[in-house]
């Protein structure tokens, strides 16, 4: 049996030694038995999660809280982005009854937010935005009170399906702008900086009730000033919150780790951030975009009434 490798276009990647992990980068496990209960879950019905397809450093603390990130439209990426470790490769159709499958987990784990993304699909004319919407829905329609967000692709060169999606009864919108404009070629060889940045700036336009979110990992080689201007075009694209993270490096075949940021290093960017006008900035060594989610959705709707009790911009 020939077993495919998981990365086929990394396969001749030279080797990137893998940096030691710095004490602060520790995943903690708050209950097993309640990471077991979803992990069945997860497994009964056949879903697949960006916990364990993207390697995430939170899963077991996650899990633990009955928390998940729900993976739409399989677990192969058309994308080769250098810094991910989900599959990629040519995808399989789409799973006419997933919608039901993702509505029935999030009434099973009776999940208070749910966060839904996918892979990549640009072999689909729409990009899977269809898909998306039937997801949505299905969730909503099942779980009338939990609050929904989705992590979608960029839908490059797929016109306005992407507003297929914004129709959907959604709370939370978010793209990952990933990195810096320099590194793009690099780091994200299919995505354009620009195309996402367009994407956040409609999504608002578009449906001015959600809330948008983005963002940004560190350690891949970025300055300071770099960092700085990603949150002023994000600003610019009237984004609400900004997630800042650091890169861990899945394999030696992935995009090298330059720097651990120290945990003190984070605070003075969260600093700069809340400055820059976000709603809710979370900046950690762990932060991922689906991290604590729940309680930064709360923050967040608690924060756009202050604001406007304030008469302050959104």
């Amino acid at each position: 049996m020939i077993i495919k490798p998981r990365h086929p276009e990394k396969v001749k990647n030279k080797d990137n030694p893998i940096k030691k992990k710095p004490s602060w980068i520790k995943s903690k496990i708050l209950d097993s038995k309640i990471f077991f209960e979803t992990k069945q879950v997860v497994n009964q019905n056949k879903l697949v999660t960006v916990c364990q397809e993207a390697n995430c450093p939170n899963i077991t603390e996650c899990w633990s809280k009955k928390h998940a990130t729900f993976m739409i439209m399989g677990d192969t990426c058309t994308r080769a982005c250098a810094f991910c470790d989900v599959k990629t490769g040519k995808p399989e159709s789409l799973d006419v009854f997933e919608p039901l499958k993702i509505s029935n987990a999030v009434k099973k784990l009776n999940l208070k937010h749910v966060v839904i993304t996918s892979v990549d699909r640009d072999d689909l004319k729409d990009g899977g935005a269809e898909h998306f919407f039937k997801v949505v829905q299905a969730t909503r329609k099942k779980n009338p009170e939990t609050s929904i967000e989705v992590l979608t692709p960029d839908f490059l060169r797929k016109g306005e399906s992407y507003k297929k999606i914004l129709e959907a009864d959604l709370d939370v919108f978010n793209h990952n702008i990933e990195t810096v404009p320099r590194l793009y070629l690099k780091v994200r060889p299919g995505a354009r900086y620009f195309s996402s940045l367009e994407l956040l700036k409609n999504a608002k336009l578009f449906n001015k009730k959600v809330f948008t979110k983005s963002g940004i990992m560190v350690g891949l080689g970025e300055d300071k000033d770099e960092i700085i201007q990603v949150m002023d075009d994000l600003r610019s694209a009237k984004v609400d919150f900004l997630t800042i993270g650091q890169y861990l490096q899945p394999s030696t075949k992935h995009f090298p780790l330059k720097k651990y940021y120290h945990p003190n290093e984070f605070k003075e960017l969260e600093h700069i951030a809340k400055t820059k006008g976000f709603l809710l900035v979370s900046s950690s060594p762990l932060t991922r975009s689906s991290y604590h989610a729940d309680e930064d959705f709360k923050k967040l709707k608690a924060l756009r009434v202050k604001k406007i009790e304030c008469h302050q911009p959104l």
